[in-house]
């Protein structure tokens, strides 16, 4: 009997763990993938050029006369008040002219003295003193010229600033007009000047927004406005020549510093396009690309249209619409109509499935 109760034991065990191996699995997860919401974004994409950083207000100060520089008081990167003596030429020539336009006037008023007393006395004529008169206001105005010459004869600060270059050295003749110093306003802020190829240049408009970076301060990103758009190209570069006010000049920038100026189009941001992130493109050739858009726990590849890359995301014209939602990380290892699974959080995704492990989840 107790043989008989310990195999009746025996063949029950088999019998539940025959059907423990037979029971049906549930079925395996599908792919794990992320996905991304379709956004909006600007109908055009941005504008980028290269341009160069410089004072709002520049200004090349020069002598009214020629001659030889005696003394020029500041050097490049000097600040400087307003109404402070910068430079100054040799007077001795000017001082000389200046005694001469004096002399000739004295006798010119000498002349007209003594003409009026003969025209008292009828020995002269009315037209010769008339001609003395006018003798005299001709050597009255060229003593005006010679002092006002003299005036210029140093270069004087017009405004509180930098001194940006030094143009010459002391004891150099210059002609009259030459620069000698480029001075930029302190309080003026600053600007790109940049230019622009004729195909952008159609889209650009003062007030347009902007921003730039600097090669020399990484991770800067500075706001900035266009003020001025060239109305005809510049005949060297065939170039049509932008400038960008920008917005904060709180940061120690220098004129001369290479500025990347990008540029968002006032008309670009007037209409939209649907934008998915570039890891969600799957397959492209031109402007026709495929996604792989979520649907009740299956992924469904559409195709869609490409309008242009920026960054890390891609502009469509057609295909999508906001709101929906695109596979990204996985869309590369996935088929039309395959399962997947929504991967949570911030972890990676599980694994990258090859053609087998997708054949033997089908069997």
């Amino acid at each position: 009997m107790r043989t008989v109760a310990m195999l009746g034991l025996i063949a029950a065990y088999m019998i539940l763990g025959g059907c423990s191996d037979t029971e049906e699995q549930p079925p395996p997860a599908g792919t794990p993938v992320r996905i991304a919401a379709v956004t909006t974004g600007p109908a055009a994409p941005p504008i980028r050029t290269n341009g160069v950083l410089a004072n709002a207000d520049e200004f090349r100060l020069s002598f009214k006369v020629g001659g030889v520089i005696r003394r020029i008081a500041v050097n490049a990167g000097d600040r400087v008040q307003r109404g402070q003596t910068l430079a100054e030429i040799e007077q001795t020539e000017i001082a000389a002219q200046v005694e001469q336009a004096r002399a000739a006037h004295d006798k010119a008023k000498r002349d007209l003295e003594r003409g009026e007393r003969l025209y008292r006395d009828s020995v002269i004529s009315l037209e010769q003193l008339e001609d003395l008169r006018t003798q005299t206001e001709v050597a009255a105005a060229a003593l005006r010229a010679a002092e006002f010459n003299r005036s210029y004869a140093r270069i004087v600060a017009p405004y509180d600033g930098t001194v940006l270059q030094r143009l010459a050295e002391e004891r150099e003749l210059v002609a009259a007009g030459a620069p000698i110093l480029v001075l930029g306003a302190n309080e003026s802020g600053f600007i790109v000047r940049a230019g622009l190829a004729d195909r952008e240049i159609v889209q650009v408009k003062p007030g347009d927004a902007a921003h730039v970076r600097l090669d020399a301060l990484p991770g800067e990103v500075v706001p900035a406005t266009i003020t001025e758009v060239a109305s005809a190209a510049d005949a060297a570069s065939g170039l049509f020549m932008i400038k960008a006010a920008l917005d904060n000049t709180a940061l120690s920038l220098k004129s001369g510093l290479v500025a990347k100026l990008t540029i968002v189009p006032a008309a670009a941001t007037h209409s939209s396009k649907v934008y998915v992130p570039i890891a969600a493109i799957v397959e492209g050739e031109g402007d026709r690309a495929s996604v792989f858009v979520p649907n009740e726990g299956r992924a469904h590849r559409r195709e869609v249209r490409v309008a242009f890359i920026e960054g890390e995301h891609v502009a469509l014209l057609q295909g999508l619409e906001p709101g929906e939602h695109v596979v990204t990380d996985g869309a590369l290892y996935l088929e039309d109509g395959e399962s997947i699974s929504i991967a949570e959080g911030d972890a990676p995704v599980a694994k990258l499935y090859t053609a087998t492990d997708r054949d033997s989840r089908a069997r």
